[in-house]
């Protein structure tokens, strides 16, 4: 690492007794790198055994790279801290100007310790945090009135990022996320009801630190090529034109759309919610992340009249990638794009993680049909296949709590399904809501075996997609998964996002090192990879996951894939070789500490 530069700076704030101070963590960057690497060792450090995920005991940790700020597409934050959905590792993802923000203000790493007595809004403006009084913010119906106010009043614009809660992490729904700067987010695990539980209504960082280069022409060449790669290789087009929603339309051909809480794979209404369909007639402008070329972020422009005023419209702009297409579209049986849109702007509103709001609303649907709840748990609410006025009604339930279904609701699916019943339909993994890929047996032992749970760590639907029509072995697939689970490590240590993650192969990821003036290996690359991975699941385990416990939904065997109906016994073989070959690696690890 470069003696000058400020990554190794790790910032530790106590919310309790409104202390901040800063420590060199540079052991910790030189190990892991940064992003996901540094940010499991710091939880480790400060996270004690068994807490309380909505206890002040809990820690956030945020940690950014090596290459943020530096080179194109490194343009995320790693969040971390424990998952008060499943009760062990969470982790998250953001960009916008996160990352940037965080790397400018002279930090690698924040760590948030405690929590407040009443509701706070931190400022960290470079050496200066500020614990600022946000009783006036606490209760505010939507995070962009919240986002707007923080920007009228905190300084650095165009310099500073902009994380906040809504409603759902104030009431502590287990799966509220945390709104970043517009329309981004860390969405998944829980993160906004760790701040909620903290009395944290937002952070905002800004900065004006430069970052030092030790090679400044080898520097320039290697951002050249990198850049060049990302415009004219293709590796990123879909992103750029269409979005991820490009991928409704050839999964829904394919088989591997869930619909309906997965009682079907096609959808078909699918052309109504595809990313053409939504570009053609709504998209208002794309917007991207900063030190991104791509601009993946697609809006549309929702036009809604006012009730009292005839010829009167405000125009929302509503955020759309494919995750949340699915979750609140073709999950829940919505083919109206308005009505799709609608509910996707409500979840932003109230702060709230898509993809398990979705199939949370899902699960409650097939309930409801099947008679485990009624209308007196409901509210009132009589949730139907495509209605999305009665998801928008149960959506503000599900964060207000008024009967006792909707808090267990809101504690998760796997929650609820335990009291009232629906179990085998209860689309989860290990307490997390599966994501909308049912291409194949690799996308489920991927949701099953991820760190996160998430298809974001191993890639199994990218796998299946390429397999259709041949057969694969269990070791195949095991194989695959463990390997691409720990090179995308590597990356969300950097931190990439991994959108660029056909771009920054291990060869351009050592060449982008050199002019920093850091040496690699493709082994020592690979190596850090294994060991963060190991880390990672080792935590699970200290806090109760148990790989001897892993299940699969019974309905996910009940509905076609493209590789024809799932075999229980090759999924349970696959999940069996993986726990063996994890446990003998885990062993070997605290031999050699």
């Amino acid at each position: 690492m470069q003696a000058r530069d400020p990554l190794s700076r790790v910032l530790y704030i106590d919310l309790t007794t409104k202390r901040y101070w800063v420590e060199d963590r540079r052991d910790l960057f030189e190990e892991y790198i940064g992003g996901a690497g540094v940010a499991i060792n710091l939880l480790r450090e400060e996270l004690p055994r068994n807490a309380d995920p909505l206890g002040p005991e809990n820690v956030i940790v945020f940690a950014v790279g090596p290459f943020n700020g530096l080179y194109p597409m490194a343009s995320k934050t790693v969040s971390m801290f424990k998952s008060p959905l499943t009760g062990n590792l969470g982790e998250s993802h953001a960009g916008g100007r996160s990352a940037i923000a965080i790397r400018l203000a002279g930090y690698g790493a924040i760590v948030i310790k405690g929590a407040s007595e009443i509701p706070v809004y931190l400022a960290v403006h470079e050496d200066k945090v500020y614990f600022r009084d946000a009783r006036g913010l606490w209760g505010l119906r939507s995070t962009h009135t919240v986002g707007r106010v923080l920007r009228e009043r905190e300084p650095g614009h165009g310099f500073r990022t902009v994380m906040r809660i809504g409603r759902a992490g104030e009431k502590l729904v287990r799966y509220a996320c945390v709104v970043v700067d517009t329309y981004r987010h860390f969405g998944r695990l829980g993160l906004g009801a760790v701040f909620g539980s903290k009395r944290l209504k937002a952070i905002v960082i800004s900065g004006r630190h430069s970052i030092p280069v030790e090679d400044k022409a080898a520097y320039r060449k290697a951002y050249d090529e990198i850049l060049r790669s990302i415009m004219e290789s293709g590796a990123t087009r879909k992103y750029y034109e269409l979005g991820t929603s490009e991928n409704v339309l050839p999964l829904n051909e394919l088989g591997a759309l869930p619909t309906r809480n997965l009682k079907e794979s096609r959808f078909e209404h699918a052309k109504m919610i595809s990313g053409e369909n939504l570009a053609e007639k709504y998209l208002g402008r794309r917007v991207s992340c900063a030190h991104c070329p791509v601009a993946c972020i697609h809006l549309a422009a929702l036009r809604e009249p006012y009730v009292q005023a005839p010829y009167f419209y405000k125009t929302v702009f509503v955020s759309y990638d494919y995750e949340p297409i699915y979750s609140l579209g073709s999950m829940l049986g919505v083919g109206n794009p308005e009505g799709l849109l609608k509910l996707l702007d409500a979840v932003e509103v109230f702060g709230l993680d898509a993809m398990s709001a979705g199939v949370a609303l899902a699960w409650m649907t097939e309930a409801f049909e099947r008679g485990l709840i009624t209308e007196r748990d409901t509210a009132g609410v009589k949730p139907s296949w495509g209605d999305y006025e009665s998801y928008l009604k149960a959506l503000e339930l599900l964060v207000e709590q008024p009967t006792e279904f909707y808090s267990a609701l809101a504690r998760g699916t796997e929650y609820a399904a335990k009291i009232y019943g629906g179990e085998d339909f209860a689309l989860t993994y290990g307490g997390n809501e599966m994501p909308g890929y049912h291409t194949g047996p690799a996308a489920h032992i991927g949701y099953a075996t991820g760190a996160r749970h998430s298809h974001l760590d191993s890639a199994g639907y990218s796998f299946d997609q390429k397999m259709v029509g041949k057969r694969v072995t269990v070791e195949e697939i095991v194989d695959y998964l463990i390997r691409e689970e720990r090179w995308r490590q590597v990356l969300t240590s950097l931190v990439i996002c991994l959108f660029a993650r056909g771009v920054y192969t291990p060869q351009v990821v050592i060449n982008a090192f050199k002019p920093l003036g850091i040496e690699y290996t493709e082994d020592d690359l690979m190596s850090i990879g294994r060991k963060i991975h190991l880390l990672k699941l080792g935590f699970k385990l200290n806090e109760g996951f148990d790989l001897s416990r892993l299940r699969f939904p019974k309905r996910i065997f009940e509905t076609p894939t493209p590789h024809g109906m799932l075999d229980p016994s090759f999924m349970d073989e696959a999940l069996k070789a993986y726990r063996s070959r994890i446990e003998q690696e885990l062993k070997e690890l605290a031999k050699a500490s």
